[in-house]
């Protein structure tokens, strides 16, 4: 099969999907004129880069119709030269949160102390990166808990006191051979994020792991540490609220 030069590329939404239409012609030796592989397209002056699947092809109309839902980065036009798909307006606002200025930010970890072998070096982790980013010792509370399933309604009653920007929530559920772990990390995560939605951030920072091995390699180990990086969550989402708040008429 030879591509014509009909080809348009049209984004729907600003990230997720493109589609292009192109013109073919079929020869009688083709086993299914109905259906044209992507190596066809690759194969012509036109190549898109992705490894999606075959498109449709209509011969009453000789339009074939392939559509690729992954981001198309890099569509690629004659000899190489590369056309951006998605171009930012000037008028569009980003807004980000920022890890620096937490010197005033207050936070709170709630920590389980099941599995306290892992639990406590994920909140000196957490510690250490709010030392790293200036957050004041005096603005750093820590609350230990008998295990992660009781983590979720303390951390929602602490959020509403309104004392704090942002609860991290730290602990260790590692899989047993009965299904209390899928039931205490299924409650543990939905509870989370539910004292998150009327309240400050409530950062997710408790391992569900299939066995101490991970459980360890996650708490310092070559993993890292995920208390410290729960607490870089939490200052980037407390000052991403802030911003908001104090930019609220602009955003809404």
């Amino acid at each position: 099969m030879a591509c014509d030069a009909a080809m348009s590329t049209m984004l729907s939404k600003p990230v997720l999907q493109c589609h292009i239409n192109a013109t073919f012609s079929t020869s009688a030796r083709s086993p299914d004129p109905t259906r044209i592989s992507l190596r066809s397209l690759k194969s012509s002056p036109y190549m898109l880069g992705s490894s999606s699947s075959a498109a449709t092809f209509a011969p009453s109309s000789q339009i074939c119709s392939f559509s690729c839902k992954q981001p198309a980065v890099g569509f690629m036009l004659g000899q190489g030269r590369k056309t951006p798909n998605l171009r930012v307006s000037a008028i569009i606002k980003e807004h980000t949160g920022s890890i620096l200025g937490a010197e005033n930010l207050r936070f709170v970890v709630v920590a389980g102390r099941f599995n306290e072998v892992i639990t406590k070096p994920l909140v000196a982790g957490a510690l250490e990166t709010f030392k790293r980013f200036a957050v004041k010792d005096e603005h750093i509370d820590v609350i230990w808990v008998p295990g992660s399933f009781e983590i979720p309604m303390t951390a929602q009653t602490l959020a509403k006191t309104g004392r704090y920007h942002a609860v991290v929530c730290i602990g260790a559920v590692i899989k047993g051979a009965t299904t209390h772990y899928d039931a205490v990390a299924n409650s543990a995560a939905s509870g989370v994020m539910s004292a998150s939605l009327n309240s400050v951030p409530c950062i997710f920072g408790i391992l569900t792991c299939e066995n101490m091995e991970q459980a360890i390699d996650r708490a310092g180990g070559k993993v890292g540490n995920k208390g410290g990086e729960a607490a870089l969550t939490a200052i980037e989402m407390a000052s991403l609220l802030l911003h908001i708040s104090a930019d609220k008429r602009a955003i809404i």
